[in-house]
């Protein structure tokens, strides 16, 4: 897969990780990573299960050693550092409430066993209790409460020793998605409010979306998607973030410098790329919501765009999402494509039709070199 990784981040790196390491025995579960991490940033680590993203946390958080490599915070090295002399608040996936302690000793615990004086205690633990909206809930045991609830004063108990830096390990994912989301929408917020920087683990792709000023997409150790969102999903840097972010179609071709290329035997126009040889094997991806699908009747009084493509294929099925469309087809050669549309603007068609699918070049990504387990099929969307 390409190498070639954006960043946009922007303002003063408050965390470096570089050259980390972590072997278990054999198996390396973070590969030689360089991250920056930039003050009051609001960063989320997403990764399937095994990608590295909670182990790099845990080598932050100082709950796990490197093999090698270092941490820096403010230029310091952490890497010996215990983790309750490293200012850095943690909120877990399981709450990890005292069971027989209530709301307000709780959020007052890091603050007891830093021998912090009662007044400021107090006066700490109401603005926690404030900010979390629990005020009324104080003298409640965690039992007496829900999830969310129960989250909140993790994230408060967190907090109220005022660290610099807040790790979230998949601390929504024990929730259902209405409340997830209400959660959600309060952590961006908080962060709002608060100014602290916050390194959150996923493997949500919708959640890192919805939370996150940059994302950092994991896979097998090694960070190979780092930037917004926004740019993350609209120009991938390589296949494998293509298809985990998002929903794709990848079209195999064979591509030439000179801006033209064959799909399935068909010409194609594709975006100049420096370094494409004739007849070189490559990928274009276009998004669902970039494809048009068009009846025969339809294309017959549409003229092809300048600078478009349109392939034939028949339809699958057509499915009706509430406030989207979605047209499976296949074409000729048995590349499925995914076609979205909102369900406003229609889909004229039933499975079995003959349509034409159409994408604008620039709305086209291409990319050279991947791995068939970059694809989540070896053609068609994800």
């Amino acid at each position: 897969m390409s190498a070639v990784i954006k960043d946009n981040a922007h303002g003063k790196t408050l965390v470096s990780l570089r050259g980390l390491n972590k072997h278990y025995g054999d198996f390396t579960a973070v590969d030689n990573l360089d991250l920056e991490i930039q003050d009051g940033e609001f960063l989320t680590f997403l990764g399937s299960s095994g990608s590295g993203k909670s182990t790099t946390l845990s080598m932050l958080a100082g709950f796990e050693t490197p093999s090698s490599g270092e941490i820096l915070v403010d230029g310091q090295s952490l890497v010996n550092v215990p983790p309750h002399k490293r200012d850095i608040g943690m909120v877990f996936q399981r709450y990890s409430l005292f069971p027989h302690l209530n709301v307000r000793d709780n959020i007052g615990f890091p603050l007891a066993i830093r021998k912090l004086g009662a007044s400021e205690t107090s006066k700490r633990v109401d603005a926690m209790l404030k900010l979390v909206q629990l005020e009324k809930f104080a003298h409640r045991k965690p039992s007496q409460m829900s999830g969310g609830q129960q989250q909140r004063v993790a994230i408060a108990r967190a907090l109220v020793y005022e660290p610099r830096i807040l790790l979230m390990d998949e601390p929504l994912g024990a929730l259902d998605k209405k409340l997830r989301e209400d959660l959600q929408d309060e952590l961006r917020q908080l962060h709002r409010r608060l100014g602290i920087t916050i390194v959150y683990v996923t493997h949500d792709q919708e959640e890192a979306m919805r939370l996150s000023q940059r994302i950092a997409i994991f896979s097998h150790g090694k960070i190979v998607g780092l930037g917004t969102g926004y740019d993350l999903y609209q120009n991938p840097p390589n296949a494998f973030v293509a298809s985990f972010l998002g929903n794709s179609n990848f079209l195999r071709i064979k591509a030439s410098s000179n801006g033209a290329g064959s799909f399935e035997g068909q010409p194609v126009a594709i975006r100049l790329t420096p370094g494409l040889a004739a007849s070189q094997d490559a990928l274009i991806m276009v998004r669902p919501e970039k494809a048009l699908a068009l009846t025969a009747e339809q294309a017959a009084r549409e003229p092809l765009p300048a600078g478009w493509n349109e392939v034939s294929a028949k339809v699958g099925e057509v499915l009706f999402l509430g406030e989207s469309q979605t047209c499976h087809v296949l074409t000729a050669g048995g590349t499925e494509l995914t076609v979205k549309a909102l369900s406003a603007a229609g889909m004229p068609m039933q499975p079995g039709d003959t349509v034409k699918v159409r994408w604008a070049v620039a709305d086209a990504c291409i990319y050279t070199e991947w791995a068939e387990s970059d694809l989540s099929k070896s053609a068609g969307a994800h």
